[in-house]
C-alpha cells in the first residue's frame, strides 16, 4: 500500500541545511550584494559638496596718453576662489532618493533569497515524491516480473498460454520505463539543486523522506491581506513610488538656481599699483529656463508609477486567488486518491495477480487492472506536485512559508 510522504527529523535537517547552502553558495547573491553597494556609492555621492573652484588671470596694462605717450606698463593678475552652494533641501532630496536606491536593492536581495529557499524545498519536495514515484512503479514492474518467472517454469499446452506470456513480456518491458523515467527527474531535480547551491552538477546528493505536509493554508482574505505588506514585487514598487515624490520635489527644487560665492583678489600695476579685495557672487537668472520640462516629465512618471502599482497589486491577487485555488483543488484530489481509490486499486491489483496465477482471470483484465493502478499512482503523484508547484507560488507572493503550517 502506498503511504505518504513522512516526516523525519533528517528530512527537516536536510532542507534547512540544502537552503543555508543555496543562500550561501548561490552565485547570483553576489550580484543584489554589489547592487546594495553601488547605491550606497551614489548616498556618498548625493551628500558630497561640489568642490570649490579656483581662476586665475594674468596679463598686461599698458596706459598711454591722448597723444599716444607711454605712462605706464605692469602685470595684471586676478585670482578668485568660488564654492556653489545647493539651493536649500537640494542635498536632503539627493539623500532620500539615493537612501531609497538602497532600499530597494536591499528589497531585491531579500526577495531573491526568499524566492531561492523556497524554490529549493519545492524542488527536494518534488524530487522526494518522484523517488517515491519510482518505488511504486518499482513495485508493479517487478510483480510482472515474478508472474514471468513463474509462468517460464510452467509447461505451455496450447497457444492462449504463449500468447498470454508474451503480452506480460511487453507490458513488463513498457512498465520498466516508468522507474527509469522517474529516477531521470529525481536526477534533474538534483542538478538543479547543485547548481542553486552553487556546487558541481554531477556532486553526490541524496534526497531523503520528506514532509509535504499538504495541509490547509488559510482563508484567502489573509494570503492578500499578507501579500499587500510583504510582497516584495509589491513593496519593490511602493518605495519606487515614494523615491519618485522625491524627483518631483526635486525638479520643483531645481527651478531655482545654485549661488556660487567666493572671495577675490585684483592687482594691476601701470601709472599706480592697486589692488582689489572682495566677494563675488554669481547667480544665474531663471528667465528662459524653469525646469518645466523635467517637472512634467517627472510627475508623468509619478502617476505612471502608481498605475503601475495598482496593476501589480491587482495581478498579484489574482494569482493568489489561482494559487489558492488550485492547490485546494488539488489537495482535495490527494485526499480522496489516497483515502479510497489508491488502496481500492493496490487491493484490486494484487487481487488480480492472485487470481491470474491460479488460472480464475484473464491476461486482458490482469493487464488493464495493473495499468489502472498504475494510472491512479500517476494521477494521486501529478496532484501532489501540482499541490507544491501552487504552495511555492503562494509562498513567493505572499513571503509566507507554508510547508511549516
Amino acid at each position: 500500500m502506498l503511504a505518504p510522504l513522512c516526516y523525519s527529523a533528517s528530512g527537516a535537517n536536510f532542507l534547512d541545511s540544502l537552503v543555508t547552502e543555496a543562500l550561501a553558495g548561490n552565485p547570483e547573491v553576489n550580484a543584489y550584494v554589489a547592487e546594495i553597494a553601488a547605491a550606497k556609492g551614489e548616498r556618498r555621492t548625493a551628500r558630497e559638496w561640489k568642490n570649490p573652484e579656483v581662476m586665475a588671470d594674468i596679463g598686461a596694462k599698458l596706459v598711454r596718453d591722448f597723444h599716444g605717450n607711454s605712462i605706464g606698463n605692469g602685470p595684471v593678475w586676478t585670482v578668485s576662489v568660488t564654492q556653489a552652494f545647493e539651493y536649500p533641501g537640494r542635498m536632503g532630496l539627493r539623500k532620500a532618493i539615493a537612501n531609497h536606491q538602497i532600499a530597494l536593492a536591499e528589497m531585491g536581495l531579500e526577495g531573491f533569497r526568499a524566492g531561492l529557499a523556497a524554490r529549493v524545498r519545492s524542488i527536494a519536495f518534488r524530487a522526494a515524491l518522484n523517488g517515491q514515484k519510482g518505488s511504486a512503479a518499482t513495485e508493479v514492474s517487478k510483480r510482472f516480473d515474478d508472474l514471468l518467472s513463474v509462468l517460464s517454469e510452467r509447461p505451455i499446452p496450447g497457444v492462449a498460454p504463449q500468447l498470454d506470456i508474451r503480452i506480460i513480456e511487453a507490458s513488463a518491458i513498457v512498465l520498466k520505463r516508468r522507474p527509469v523515467e522517474a529516477q531521470r527527474e529525481v536526477q534533474r531535480a538534483i542538478f538543479e539543486l547543485n547548481q542553486l547551491r552553487g556546487a558541481k552538477a554531477n556532486a553526490s546528493l541524496t534526497v531523503p523522506q520528506l514532509d509535504l505536509n499538504l495541509a490547509a493554508i488559510g482563508p484567502l482574505e489573509a494570503l492578500i491581506a499578507s501579500a499587500r505588506a510583504k510582497n516584495y514585487e509589491i513593496r519593490t514598487h511602493v518605495v519606487e513610488l515614494e523615491q519618485q515624490g522625491f524627483k518631483v520635489k526635486l525638479a520643483l527644487n531645481e527651478r531655482w538656481p545654485a549661488v556660487t560665492v567666493g572671495p577675490f583678489a585684483h592687482n594691476e600695476r601701470g601709472d599706480t599699483n592697486e589692488y582689489q579685495f572682495g566677494i563675488g557672487v554669481s547667480l544665474p537668472l531663471p528667465l528662459w529656463s524653469t525646469n518645466a520640462g523635467k517637472i512634467a516629465t517627472e510627475k508623468a512618471r509619478a502617476a505612471k508609477m502608481e498605475a503601475e502599482l495598482t496593476a501589480v497589486i491587482r495581478e498579484v491577487e489574482r494569482k493568489i486567488a489561482d494559487a489558492t485555488f488550485i492547490y485546494a483543488s488539488r489537495l482535495d484530489e490527494v485526499e480522496k486518491l489516497q483515502s479510497s481509490i489508491l488502496p481500492q486499486m493496490h487491493e484490486a491489483a494484487e487481487l488480480a495477480d492472485r487470481n491470474y496465477r491460479t488460472g480464475a482471470l484473464p491476461i486482458t483484465t490482469y493487464t488493464e487492472v495493473q495499468k489502472q493502478y498504475l494510472d491512479s499512482l500517476d494521477a494521486f503523484f501529478a496532484a501532489q506536485s501540482a499541490a507544491i508547484e501552487a504552495r511555492e507560488q503562494l509562498e513567493q507572493l505572499t513571503a509566507i512559508r507554508l510547508d511549516k503550517r
